[in-house]
């Protein structure tokens, strides 16, 4: 079973709201991106148009690993990008940042590849038993990136109070798993820790520039230092945490409540997970109604049994309640301690008739649709649907698909492939899907759940000046494979190896970036100058 493989594979769809505002400080946009995540897409915005930290609002995060589209707010600037990867619509003004209140619900479709004909039978098993029991409301191995690329629970360093240790990991802790820029920034770090005057031969460097500019003119005021972070991700790595305290607990809660025949265990990035096969009618209705806390040092519990899978987790872990709390910046780093549904019930759930699977021979795909509320894991259901062919790919299993032949990563972009690819083959048509459950309906592929608890912790900036700028698409090269410090940059490898030198394409991006740089602050300061002579 293989999900991903393409990002029109696995793509998602916001249903949004927010109140139209004419004239209003927010000018909202809809951003449709793959292969890029929210952070990711965030930062490119900002560097492009020259926008402060905070600038950019949005109601959650979406995974990289797809197709995407979700509703971005810019703090009083006009921007606009129209890119293979990264394209905004503008819908209009608001008057305040948006937040997770602007979700309504994520429609998501799936297309699930590499699998057997005999699949079909559990399948149905299985999709008819996701209708009855919902699926246990668990964070994804998406949740836990930091711990896939080594960098562990920055979060435990923090209520250690160790925030050099917390820096490094952030920092200094390349990933065997990542083959941009970024990894040899974090490899130049860890060989030259504490030498912040030293000069980093990347320009992946630029996004760590507060940072390094604290610890420039304040050696060895981590604490201070850490807090240039930007502050989704700095409220994201408490996040992860305490994801995963959740998850922990809710395991345990499981255990306390269902018989171990009921229960089955999945791997995940974390560890393992409980999802539950069976349950009698109590059981079932209390499940439906119950939520489990996200912890922090102000959670107040009254079910004797949450509390008893509370305390299980906690004392695994060494901790108490009271220690989920950063005596060193309180105000600006804390666990926000909330109820979160213990269950999911997939809403329009959709399953397709099988159908070759072109990018896998000998193997058949299945097309899967359905609609979750903010904050669910649309990779949580496809795991519960087909749990019977599931396993979570090991980093082994990650090097070697890099290493697959052209035809295997057709629809992939070159951060994920060493070896230039081939001319891009059109992506098998769509069947009609037929309804697990109601009539069918017809619906994209869609990607990852948003989280979008985030927005308590995003920074508000001041407002900014407006900025009118097209950025203009990377002109491409041809090239022969890409040399290093390309590979992870280059959307797409040349097919031809007699071409220009392979760091043509890089430099000519470089300088299309300037140039849009320094073209929008022309037009912004002749904006200026023309405002001025009016007055």
């Amino acid at each position: 079973m293989r999900i991903k493989q393409r990002p029109e594979d696995f793509s998602v769809k916001e249903s949004y709201r927010f109140d139209e505002v004419p004239g209003g400080r927010y000018r909202v946009y809809l951003m449709d991106k793959q292969k890029l995540s929210t952070f990711e897409a965030a930062d490119r915005l900002r560097d492009a148009f020259g926008l402060k930290p905070g600038a950019i609002s949005y109601c959650g995060l979406k995974d990289k690993q797809g197709r995407t589209e979700q509703l971005i707010a810019v703090d009083g600037a006009d921007v606009d990008m129209q890119e293979p990867d990264l394209r905004l619509k503008y819908l209009g003004r608001a008057d305040k940042a948006l937040s997770a209140a602007n979700i309504t619900s994520n429609r998501f479709a799936v297309t699930v590849r590499s699998l057997d004909e005999s699949s079909v039978g559990p399948l149905n098993v299985a999709a008819a038993e996701v209708n009855r029991l919902g699926v246990v409301n668990y964070f994804d191995s998406q949740r836990f990136g930091s711990l896939k690329h080594g960098q562990g629970f920055i979060a435990k360093d923090l209520i250690r109070g160790d925030f050099e240790a917390a820096l490094r990991n952030y920092l200094a802790k390349p990933s065997e798993l990542d083959r941009t820029e970024d990894a040899k920034v974090k490899t130049f770090w860890r060989e030259n820790w504490g030498r912040w005057d030293a000069r980093v031969p990347f320009e992946g460097s630029r996004k760590y520039h507060r940072i390094l500019k604290s610890l420039r003119d304040h050696p060895g005021d981590y604490v201070r230092a850490f807090l240039q972070i930007d502050s989704d991700y700095r409220a994201m790595l408490l996040f992860t945490y305490q994801s995963y305290l959740w998850n922990e607990g809710v395991r345990r809660y499981l255990q306390l409540l269902l018989p171990r025949e009921h229960l089955f265990p999945m791997k995940y990035q974390a560890g393992s997970l409980l999802f539950h096969k069976d349950a009698n009618p109590e059981v079932l209705r209390i499940l439906r109604d119950a939520t489990f806390p996200l912890l922090g040092p102000d959670t107040r519990i009254e079910d004797p049994k949450v509390q008893e899978a509370v305390d299980w987790v906690l004392g695994k872990e060494k901790l108490s309640l009271q220690d989920l709390r950063i005596e060193e910046a309180s105000r600006l780093l804390f666990f926000k301690s909330e109820q979160r549904p213990l269950l999911v019930f997939p809403q329009k759930l959709v399953i397709g008739r099988t159908q070759r699977d072109e990018l896998n021979k000998g193997e058949v795909k299945v097309n899967v649709a359905f609609t979750l509320p903010p904050g669910a894991y649309a990779t949580l259901v496809i795991k519960r649907l087909f749990h019977f062919v599931y396993r979570d790919e090991s980093p082994q299993q990650i090097r070697e698909s890099w290493r697959a032949p052209v035809e295997e990563r057709d629809g992939q972009t070159a951060d994920t492939a060493y070896a230039p690819r081939g001319p891009r083959r059109a992506p098998a048509p769509t069947p009609p899907l037929q309804a697990a459950r109601g009539p069918a309906r017809r619906t994209r592929d869609t990607e990852q759940a948003s989280t979008g608890r985030l927005s308590a912790l995003r920074a508000s900036a001041p407002e900014a000046s407006p900025v009118r700028a097209t950025r203009a698409p990377a002109r491409r090269t041809p090239a022969a494979e890409p040399a290093p410090e390309q590979r992870g940059r280059t959307r797409e490898a040349a097919p031809h190896a007699e071409a220009a030198p392979p760091a043509g394409g890089f430099l000519e991006r470089q300088r299309q970036k300037k140039q849009t740089k320094q073209q929008a602050q022309k037009e912004q300061a002749a904006k200026r100058a023309e405002s001025q002579k009016k007055k």
